[in-house]
């Protein structure tokens, strides 16, 4: 177990670490533009000056993540053999990601979300996507090379990211669940809506407030941490989960675990965007895990994570050097 005051060390052990990625990708886009008038065709604003950006986005993002603390990430989806496809390739390639676990499928289309922003503030968002679970040969073929890079070891933990696109089918949760138990791998989980009663027996499971309150149909505000503990601690003793981490937004993060139940407020920041920090959390937490650190330390160091991408605009990745600097202070003055 590392010692709390060490974080140098426990830092420098994430870059021995090789995480498996598995999820639902797609690219963000950005339009930033000034809005200066109202359009007379309509009541609403006009941007101009705009400046378009694109950056990986979904599972891709935890893929960013783990690279940002320094350890391998390997990222398998399944994208479109579409325009936006060969987009999403080029950005991986422009990061230095590997797409050894990428499938590409003719019948798909690749999930594209853009963004009109103006400042800070958030204009419009238009989705392009297709949500239908995978099937027949390309499912299977996902599942094999799923297999083939579990079996081929090396990998220290599995990250199943649902952004509820259908790369996540029932069959590939069941079964990579069932080879991680096999080879000794563990698995953590940020799940999404249609399949969340599906995970069983993982490392973590990490739903945010809203899925968690949808997926054990609560009617109980995220401000009574009370009623939700003893909500989470059932669900987690009832789906066999190790660790069960929720996040609450500006009420921090609450989890029960084997050894007990936390409640760890969030830090006062000036949030400039929440888009992603659960990324961002669930990559962390994933880091941590491998490192042995325990449900208490994995909490506080993964809510602290997830707070700092909040102060940025868009979806962006975590700066280990500050979480660094963030885990020392935090944890001296505790």
């Amino acid at each position: 177990m590392f010692d709390s005051t060490d974080f140098e060390s426990l830092f420098s052990e994430f870059r021995n670490q090789k995480v498996l990625i598995i999820g639902d990708v797609m690219i963000d886009t950005y339009l930033w533009g000034n809005v200066g008038r109202v359009s007379p065709e309509a009541p609403v604003p006009i941007v101009s000056g705009v400046i378009e950006e694109n950056r990986l986005g979904g599972a891709a993002n935890v893929a960013l993540n783990v690279k940002a603390m320094g350890a391998v990430p390997i990222l398998c989806s399944v994208i479109g053999e579409d325009h936006r496809g060969k987009l999403f390739l080029d950005l991986m390639e422009e990061q230095y990601l590997t797409d050894v676990g990428l499938v590409v499928d003719e019948h798909r289309v690749t999930t594209q979300k853009t963004r009109i922003i103006s400042g800070n503030q958030h204009l419009l968002r238009v989705d392009e996507e297709m949500d239908i679970f995978l099937s027949g040969r390309i499912l299977e073929q996902f599942l094999e090379l799923l297999s083939d890079l579990l079996d081929s070891g090396g990998i220290d933990a599995i990250i199943m990211q649902d952004y509820d696109k259908g790369v996540l089918a029932p069959r590939v949760i069941s079964e990579v669940i069932a080879i991680s138990e096999r080879v000794g791998v563990p698995v953590l989980v940020d799940p999404k809506f249609r399949s969340f009663e599906l995970y069983k027996r993982v490392k973590l499971f990490k739903p945010n407030y809203k899925e968690l309150a949808h997926g054990l149909n609560l009617d109980i505000s995220k401000h009574n941490i009370e009623e939700l503990s003893i909500a989470v601690q059932e669900y987690q003793k009832k789906q066999e989960f190790d660790t069960l981490m929720v996040t609450l937004s500006e009420h921090g993060v609450l989890s029960a675990s084997t050894d007990g139940f936390r409640h760890v407020p969030a830090i006062r920041r000036e949030i400039a965007d929440v888009s992603g920090a659960g990324d961002t959390v669930i990559s962390v937490a994933a880091l941590c895990v491998i490192a042995g650190l325990n449900a208490e330390q994995t909490t506080a160091i993964s809510n602290l994570a997830g707070g700092q991408v909040c102060e940025k605009a868009g979806v962006v990745p975590v700066n280990a050097e500050k979480l660094l600097a963030e885990c020392e202070e935090y944890f001296n003055n505790s």
